[in-house]
């Protein structure tokens, strides 16, 4: 894939951008886009997993009691969740714009989201409103089918972490890598009933943020299926052209 033409020279002089959410299900390539938006633009791809894994192995006060949680297998709660969202993104790289990369999940943590990003316009110069303004929110929209094809179809390379797909990106020989010959593997977590599962609780309970933020105006709509570049096109131009208002 051709490397995007607008990567900013410093952060200095690139402008503000603010904050964008990125929705879609498992396999629908929010990873993808989000790599590609935070190197054109210079702003950090903030993964709450990501936070949740940093607070546990620095052992803040925040990942002690998340650790404490996850040991007897509970879930965390919003509240801690949205604590250390709010520590990041008062970090400086967050100054002009972050994507959020697994939150919200649910129409509550949408609605926390747009409470704390009003309350942190409050008093800024017009430089800060725009940093803390309403998100742009892009859905990627991936075919059902495709998505199954895109996850339990993944296969890789336990010598040089190749990755292949047996639908999408097979390799030459069977189950064999291209490279080195190595028997390709699957994980866990591919196999067709639990993404399944996965998609189901997808829709379960994130699909309903597209009805919340529809409802507000701010979602945008992108066709997941086609070609990445095609999908990174229309994503900069949503986030070009939308309307924060």
């Amino acid at each position: 894939m051709t490397a995007p033409t607008t990567v900013v020279s410093s952060v200095a002089d690139a402008r503000i951008v603010g904050p964008i959410i990125l929705l879609g299900a498992p396999g629908a390539g929010k990873g993808t886009q989000a790599k590609l938006i935070a190197c054109t633009y210079g702003i950090p791809q903030i993964s709450t997993g990501d936070l949740l894994r940093d607070n546990v192995a620095r052992g803040t006060e925040l990942g002690v009691a998340a650790k404490a949680l996850m040991n007897k297998g509970e879930l965390v709660p919003d509240q801690m969740v949205q604590d250390m969202v709010i520590g990041r993104l008062h970090e400086p790289d967050c100054s002009r714009g972050f994507i959020l990369d697994g939150f919200p999940r649910t129409v509550p943590q949408a609605e926390w989201l747009d409470k704390f990003l009003e309350k942190e316009r409050e008093g800024k110069d017009a430089a800060g409103k725009a940093a803390y303004a309403a998100p742009v929110v892009i859905q990627l929209q991936v075919d059902y089918n495709l998505i199954l094809q895109r996850i339990a179809g993944r296969r890789s390379c336990p010598t040089c972490g190749r990755i292949y797909n047996v639908y999408l990106q097979p390799p030459k020989v069977e189950g064999k890598c291209d490279v080195d010959g190595a028997t390709l593997v699957g994980r866990p977590d591919d196999r067709e009933d639990v993404v399944k599962e996965r998609l189901k609780a997808y829709e379960q309970q994130t699909l309903p943020l597209v009805d919340y933020y529809s409802s507000r105006g701010r979602l945008i709509a992108v066709d997941g299926d086609l070609p990445v570049e095609e999908v990174m096109r229309q994503a900069f131009s949503a986030i070009e052209h939308v309307n924060r208002l």
